[in-house]
């Protein structure tokens, strides 16, 4: 039985395996649309969740499976103190299948050590984010038309945003891949990444303050908003949360192929104006999610 906790738990070749899967769902929906009948997916969000949560119901309710769950700690067990562990124990005699979103990192994992069901990470803390991954890498496949031979800009939230460390993580694998990560000092990416995924590996990468002076070089702009629940201090979130919008005089320096991706929700780090601008593609990559995790959990309960 395989778990999904890290981006990097399939290989590339399962990735493309994975994503090609997603793109035939894309293609022929209903061809899909009983694979899952009689099948249960559990989802346990001890976090908020709007996309993720949302996107996994509705991927479940497409393939003709089922869903339980809850969307928040406080509506289980755990605002009594119930373990992580107990908690799937028990959720493995319900469903066939379950994603989990915690706020500490490792819960999932810890999780799937007790789980006699496949256990798929929904986001824990500021650690990982695989299936938001999946989704980032189906979009760029399905709109770039590649995944190796690109320059992808970060911007905004480096050092708490999950979505960029499972990114990286998970791009870092492909060819001629390099980054330019655009922060103030204060959000820069964690040094464990710098050295261990980015220095170790010999990609190209530059850290940069100022989004203007590179957008021209990007293939790929991935703006992240300043997470105001990841901060201990209101004051320095208040101080560096506009630090980065995208508007329309922005983009008017960008390449007329560049991408700009945002896991949402947004805040203000993006100008409603873009939104009409067809290199704006957020609202498409959240589209992409829910086929993107039908393809994931057909992979993982073995009926793709």
């Amino acid at each position: 039985m395989k778990h999904i906790i890290s981006p990097l738990d399939l290989t590339v070749d399962e990735m493309a395996e994975l994503l090609d899967l997603a793109e035939d769902i894309i293609r022929e929906p209903k061809k899909f649309s009983s694979r899952c009948q009689g099948k249960k997916l559990a989802t346990l969000f001890y976090e908020p969740s709007t996309r993720t949560r949302l996107s996994f119901e509705a991927a479940m309710l497409n393939l003709g499976g089922s869903i339980l769950g809850f969307s928040s700690a406080d509506s289980s067990s755990a605002a009594k103190g119930e373990s992580v562990a107990d908690t799937i124990r028990v959720i493995s005699s319900y469903a066939d299948i379950c994603a989990m979103r915690h706020p500490k990192e490792g819960a999932p994992l810890v999780a799937s050590q007790y789980s006699t069901i496949p256990v798929i990470n929904a986001g824990d803390g500021g650690h990982n984010h695989p299936t938001q991954t999946f989704t980032d890498l189906l979009t760029i496949k399905s709109l770039k038309g590649r995944l190796s031979n690109v320059t992808v800009g970060f911007c905004g939230d480096l050092m708490f945003g999950r979505t960029v460390h499972s990114l990286i993580n998970a791009m870092v694998r492909y060819d001629n891949v390099s980054f330019i990560l655009i922060s103030p000092n204060e959000l820069k990416i964690p040094d464990y990444l710098r050295k261990e995924v980015l220095d170790a590996k010999n990609i190209r990468y530059k850290e940069v303050k100022n989004l203007d002076e590179v957008i021209s070089e990007l293939d790929i702009l991935y703006m992240t908003r300043v997470q105001k629940e990841r901060f201990f201090n209101e004051a320095d979130y208040i101080r560096l949360k506009d630090t980065y919008i995208l508007d329309a005089k922005k983009m008017e320096l960008a390449k007329k192929d560049m991408l700009v991706l945002h896991p949402l929700p947004r805040v203000n780090e993006i100008a409603v104006e873009v939104d009409d601008d067809p290199r704006a593609v957020y609202f498409k990559q959240a589209e992409y999610g829910v086929y993107v995790r039908m393809a994931l959990i057909l992979k993982m309960l073995e009926l793709a």
